[in-house]
């Protein structure tokens, strides 16, 4: 079954909160779904209410691949309070960036972790972090698609174009198989003539990319996430629940589509 990376070239652009909440509204609908966080911040870790380091991480399964050890993914995948799976990490995995760099397929690495674990999820998510370093490949070999979740701003907009051209080369020589699922915008207010600017400027330079569902500012996700919850569980009755509700309908179908 797919797997996803949410990734861009730029912090803050909702990819955390998209993963939490994009993988909720699809469990709301009987799906099984995993997150994976891969990103040395942990911040996708700590918004699902994991606030102690994690023993073992994601860290400690990249390190048994690259000894040629068997790691047992079922003692580090976690039931978070809101009741979504999660691979954790922790501080560690920045250290994996040095360290990994001289292993054999230290690209591939996590890709091998994760293949057993592909049929006993529907979906799973991982949460890159904002460079195209180790992790950051590891993680798009792994997947089938990249989401990615960006602000209606003008840096952002410019982030996705040398975030394309950085991993042009991966989709090419690497992951021939790794397809762009689109562009969803994230706090997206139509009101401003920014965003509305932002938003033509995205359809018409990447034309069919851009996913037609918006997720409007809502002060519910990030109060969600400072609980530890997904926007069901924290506000059920929320613009950011109706939002990642139509979001999960339009994934659907443009993966069934690809």
């Amino acid at each position: 079954m797919p797997t996803i990376s949410l990734a861009i070239q730029k912090g803050g652009s909702g990819k955390t909160t998209t993963a939490i909440n994009l993988a909720a509204a699809l469990r709301q609908q009987g799906k099984r779904v995993l997150l994976v966080d891969m990103d040395p911040q942990s911040n996708l870790t700590q918004a699902l209410g994991v606030l102690e380091e994690p023993e073992p991480s994601i860290y400690h399964l990249l390190h048994e691949e690259a000894e040629g050890k068997d790691p047992d993914l079922k003692r580090i995948i976690m039931e978070t309070k809101s009741g979504l799976e999660l691979i954790p990490a922790s501080l560690e995995l920045a250290n994996a960036e040095v360290e990994l760099v001289n292993v054999y397929g230290r690209e591939q690495l996590f890709q091998e972790l994760l293949n057993p674990l592909k049929q006993t999820y529907e979906y799973i998510f991982i949460d890159c972090p904002p460079s195209i370093a180790v992790l950051t490949v590891n993680a798009l070999m792994a997947s089938d698609f990249i989401l990615m979740p960006l602000q209606a701003e003008f840096l952002p907009l410019k982030g996705v174009r040398s975030f394309l051209r950085a991993i042009d080369p991966i989709r090419k020589k690497l992951n021939k198989n790794l397809k762009i699922l689109g562009i969803v915008l994230t706090k997206y207010d139509y009101r401003k003539i920014m965003h509305r600017n932002v938003l033509e400027t995205l359809q018409q330079e990447f034309d069919g990319k851009v996913f037609d569902t918006f997720i409007r500012t809502n002060i519910a996700l990030a109060q969600a996430q400072e609980n530890g919850l997904d926007i069901f569980s924290y506000r059920k009755r929320s613009n950011g629940a109706e939002d990642y509700q139509a979001l999960a309908a339009e994934f659907e179908r443009r993966v069934a589509n690809s």
